[in-house]
């Protein structure tokens, strides 16, 4: 309807321009030489147009799209004289004519796809109603919802000749047990590049379950594993902290209660985070890789050929305001400085990293009894890690690889500390196992155990950790993961004699996401 009526207005503009003119001053032989003229299929035709006149685009648009347009007989336009009504109404006439023909065509194809224009509008009309009523019912314009619910059923056993610590073990945490773990994540840009996340959390793996802090050593801890500081089951904010850029390639981080691990540049292992233990997606180095929370700041920069770069401080007692107890970057701050050089394609990962660490705050979580204990007393810990891992480009067979070692120093005085500690971890897992969606992973590796103490031999302090699972992927939002671990001597040193003690467990684990 726009083209009808621009084809009208124009010429009637025009038509007034020859107001002045009555009938008896009608140019009756200039208009029948008009309408006699062929008409041209280009303005360089018209030997009186030039491409700088103000309507030279207009008109070469009319004569060449259209093909409506007529010069006279001596090769002319003469853009510049007033037209008369005649003169309008033939090139009216003609235009008509020429749109006519387009719109007898376009009606053809109208009705020829009549059902597929129908099915079409339908599903607009469909995706309409859906933003209408997403508008209406959104939740928050700037804020977008994810959740993740995990149920964990598993029991362990332990066993060895080590009689008394193998019963207590089996007394104590033996039993079958029912868990869970919920968490819900706010995730707010308010510019479109920033993002505010904040993480609500419920639990009930505290220390009471082997699957939490609990049991002989604590090396069996789930990523899963939450407990608010109210305890088991209440509500608690896990994580709040603030991204936002500055420039192309450097971000900024900076938060209440935020995560070591939220702030690296490079996470070197592609071994997923939440099948298992909690010590396997730690690049080899949980000394290194704490995942410290508390207060923190961080830097990260990254360049278009793959490195990356970044620093962070966290201090998980900043809340608190007598020194003695804690605060930001004190004596008692328990505090995790990070420095960390990555590099990292479509294929490979590669990481450096250095934690400065706080001793006597259990940031060390995933070390044997006795290494822990000597480095919770006060001092302090450089921990360094390398670690990396390679995945190919097509899932089947070929698993992807995940590898990295720890090696740590500690300064004490006290003549026991320990001095020097490592550890290690190899991990593989696989894509569409069997059936299309469905992934497996196989673990082995030995947490941080002490390897020289101050003034003493080495202590027999090593252990290995195997575990091994597989995921069903129910839907996209639904996974069930059975699976099974091993620890060979999960109290290294402490083992009494040349006794052995092992521990066996085995878990069910239902995913939901949301």
């Amino acid at each position: 309807m726009k083209l009808f009526q621009q084809l009208l207005v124009a010429p009637a503009a025009l038509g007034l321009m020859a107001a002045g003119a009555n009938a008896a001053e009608l140019n009756i032989n200039g208009v029948s030489e008009y309408a006699a003229a062929d008409q041209v299929t280009s303005v360089t035709q018209f030997s009186d147009v030039y491409p700088t006149d103000w309507a030279y685009q207009a008109l070469s648009n009319l004569v060449e799209t259209y093909g409506c347009v007529a010069g006279y007989p001596n090769g002319t336009f003469r853009g510049n004289r007033a037209m008369t009504r005649y003169e309008a109404a033939a090139l009216l006439s003609a235009c008509l004519d020429s749109v006519t023909g387009m719109t007898d065509e376009l009606k053809r194809l109208i009705r020829e796809f009549e059902t597929e224009l129908a099915i079409i509008k339908g599903r607009v009309d469909g995706l309409e109603a859906r933003v209408g009523e997403l508008e209406a019912t959104q939740f928050s314009t700037t804020t977008k919802l994810n959740g993740l619910a995990t149920f964990v059923v598993g029991a362990n056993r332990f066993l060895g000749t080590a009689d008394r610590l193998r019963k207590n073990s089996n007394a104590d945490f033996g039993g079958t047990v029912f868990n869970y773990d919920l968490q819900l994540g706010l995730e707010t840009s308010f510019s479109g590049r920033d993002q505010l996340t904040t993480v609500l959390r419920a639990s009930n793996l505290g220390d009471a379950s082997v699957f939490g802090s609990g049991g002989p050593s604590s090396l069996t801890v789930l990523d899963a594993a939450y407990e608010a500081e109210a305890g088991s089951d209440f509500v608690g904010i896990d994580k709040l902290f603030y991204t936002f850029p500055l420039g192309d390639s450097v971000t900024m981080t900076v938060g209440p209660l935020v995560g070591q691990e939220d702030m690296l540049a490079v996470w070197p292992s592609v071994y997923p985070s939440e099948p298992i233990l909690d010590l396997f997606p730690l690049n080899g180095a949980p000394g290194a890789y704490n995942k410290n929370k508390g207060a923190g700041v961080g830097i990260s920069w990254s360049s278009p050929g793959g490195l990356h770069a970044s620093a962070n401080y966290v201090s998980a007692n900043a809340a608190f305001s007598n020194p003695s107890q804690g605060g930001f970057a004190s004596d008692e701050s328990s505090g995790t400085g990070t420095l960390q050089l990555g590099w990292q394609n479509e294929e490979w990962r590669l990481a450096l990293i250095y934690s400065k660490i706080q001793n006597g705050h259990d940031l060390i979580a995933y070390a044997t009894p006795f290494t822990q204990q000597n480095l919770n007393r006060h001092g302090v810990t450089h921990a360094f890690g390398f670690g990396g891992s390679w995945s190919p480009d097509d899932s089947g067979w070929i698993p992807s690889v995940s590898a990295g070692w720890g090696f740590n120093s500690s300064d004490s005085d006290h003549r026991t500390e320990v001095q020097s500690s490592q550890s290690w971890t190899l991990a593989l897992n696989w894509s569409d196992v069997l059936i299309a969606g469905n992934n497996a992973g196989l673990a082995v590796g030995q947490p941080v155990f002490a390897t020289d103490l101050q003034g003493k031999e080495s202590p027999a302090d090593g252990q290995f950790i195997w575990e091994g699972w597989y995921q069903f992927q129910l839907s996209d939002n639904i996974s069930i993961t059975p699976a099974v671990f091993y620890l060979s001597r999960p109290m290294g040193e402490l083992t009494p004699g040349d006794s052995s003690f092992q521990q066996l467990g085995g878990l069910i684990k239902t995913t939901f996401v949301f």
